[in-house]
């Protein structure tokens, strides 16, 4: 039987693969998720046949029965084998210390682990389209790498526009550049904002049939390749698979630890571990933005204004990812909504706790402090010759933390998520060791092209929290501005 997907908010919805793909978000500003019960397994013996296989081999392997029957198998392998084709992306796990190593997942078109996930979902979403002979506009919000990684994904596909709307000062000019120089069917928006009133904006946008309906005749014009798409998430189980198989380990456990914003590589990783992974535990290093461990010592989910840090894709207060993590341990996550516009008025509610203790075994997260970011950076680059970025340094310091706290686990291998190349970094690094990074030849070529950044210049509002919001006059803008701008193109 192919398997089925539910909204976390209408557990009664079932949609195939390809309507998840193409609906973006689920049905009452739900996110799709699949059963565990309806995962695939792994065996001991399945993970040794993983050994040396290439990257696109084991995503086929892995992802096949998530998109069967709506992708048939001989077609699977060919998108598999373009997304990860080894001239453009290919992971590398490196030893670095007796017990720790690093999954360097920033070897792609845009020096970003979410390369990884964006080349699998525009060419699954392309060949939808392209079955279909429909196009899509693909609503994006980034607090960093994620803007860049999808529009190079989509740049120049015949049946997708892009618009992708990005935190205007919370993002480094290198990030920001991956986005608005590559110009034709990618629309990037700078918005008065931070990253969590781009991504409620495209929440909004995402849900908005009546706009769809109105200006572009159809109301399910809009999709999303944000990480709350399926088609983002599944493919972020991979690679944890692959660190295995390079490991050398014979169903012996791994510690996995994972830099986390809006959680799209935890939640990959815990999918991984259902699926027969032998993850011990998992470790979820988080910035200054501290919502989410704060939530497994208290019990209690308290979003909270979200605050900078050097690790900027990780500047999320309320992860999207989450309402998915809860659902899987048997709870529920929502956010309260007016019921005309559609606008959050609460972010967050847990109307239903998950099991926390299950969580507590499963997940261990700490927050890593603005300073600790710079003397990670330059504690590795002392002890091993190896710089690290802002958010791989999340990863590697969470880590220590644990073997800390939990001695018993010392022996147990960690592999820390490198996410991000250092060169898109350079005054951070810099400011840890006191050298600027070889800056990556993709970047250096950027630096001299043009620009085109469209503004949502309204203000956001100020919640009784002192947290940004999406203001109904940045609402309006950005659907004037994208109906000017896409009516005419589609």
């Amino acid at each position: 039987m192919p398997i089925l997907y539910y909204s976390t908010n209408n557990p009664s919805e079932r949609v195939s693969f390809r309507e998840a793909i193409l609906n973006g978000m689920a049905s009452n500003y739900g996110l799709y998720m699949v059963r565990e019960k309806d995962l695939p397994r792994f065996s001991r013996e399945d993970l040794k046949e993983m050994r040396n296989k290439s990257y696109s081999e084991l995503a086929y392997r892995i992802l096949l029965s998530f998109v069967y029957p709506d992708i048939p198998s001989r077609i699977f392998k060919k998108i598999c084998d373009e997304a990860y084709d080894e001239k453009i992306i290919k992971p590398e796990l490196q030893k670095i210390a007796k017990n720790i190593y690093v999954l360097w997942l920033s070897k792609g078109p845009t020096y970003s682990f979410k390369d990884f996930a964006a080349r699998f979902f525009g060419r699954v979403l392309n060949f939808f389209l392209a079955q279909m002979k429909i196009k899509k506009i693909v609503i994006v919000a980034t607090s960093g790498d994620t803007g860049g990684a999808v529009a190079n994904a989509l740049w120049k596909l015949d049946n997708v526009a892009n618009v992708v709307f990005f935190p205007a000062d919370a993002i480094s000019e290198e990030q920001r550049r991956q986005m608005t120089t590559l110009k034709e069917n990618i629309y990037a928006f700078a918005v008065n904002g931070d990253f969590d009133v781009c991504q409620e904006l495209a929440k909004k946008l995402l849900g908005d049939t009546e706009f769809a309906e109105k200006v572009f005749r159809r109301k399910d014009i809009f999709t999303s390749a944000n990480s709350i798409s399926l088609g983002r998430l599944l493919p972020q189980s991979v690679y944890p698979f692959y660190a295995y198989s390079r490991m050398e380990l014979d169903g012996e456990p791994f510690i996995p630890s994972i830099p986390s914003g809006n959680f799209g590589d935890m939640m990959g990783t815990i999918l991984a571990k259902k699926m027969g992974l032998p993850v011990k535990r998992l470790v979820c290093g988080v910035n200054e933005n501290r919502v989410f461990p704060e939530f497994l010592s208290k019990g209690i989910y308290r979003p909270a204004k979200s605050v900078w840090s050097p690790s900027t894709a990780m500047i999320v207060s309320h992860p999207s990812n989450l309402a998915r993590l809860i659902d899987l341990y048997g709870g529920h996550m929502y956010d309260e909504r007016d019921e005309k516009t559609g606008d959050v008025i609460k972010a967050g509610i847990i109307d239903k706790m998950p099991d926390l203790e299950a969580l507590r075994r499963d997940i261990y997260s700490c927050s890593i402090t603005n300073e600790e970011h710079y003397s990670t950076i330059m504690e590795v680059y002392e002890k091993f010759g190896v710089i690290l970025d802002p958010h791989g340094s999340v990863g590697w310091k969470a880590i220590t933390i644990y073997y800390i706290n939990h001695p018993e686990d010392k022996d147990v291998p960690g592999v820390v998520y490198e996410t991000a190349e250092p060169g898109k970094f350079p005054e951070d690094i810099e400011k840890a060791i006191g050298i600027r990074p070889e800056i990556p030849e993709g970047i250096k070529r950027e630096k001299n092209m043009d620009e085109r950044i469209y503004r949502i210049d309204s203000p956001s509002d100020i919640n009784r929290y002192g947290k940004m919001v999406l203001s109904d006059a940045q609402y309006e803008e950005a659907k004037e501005k994208i109906k000017d701008l896409l009516l005419l193109s589609l």
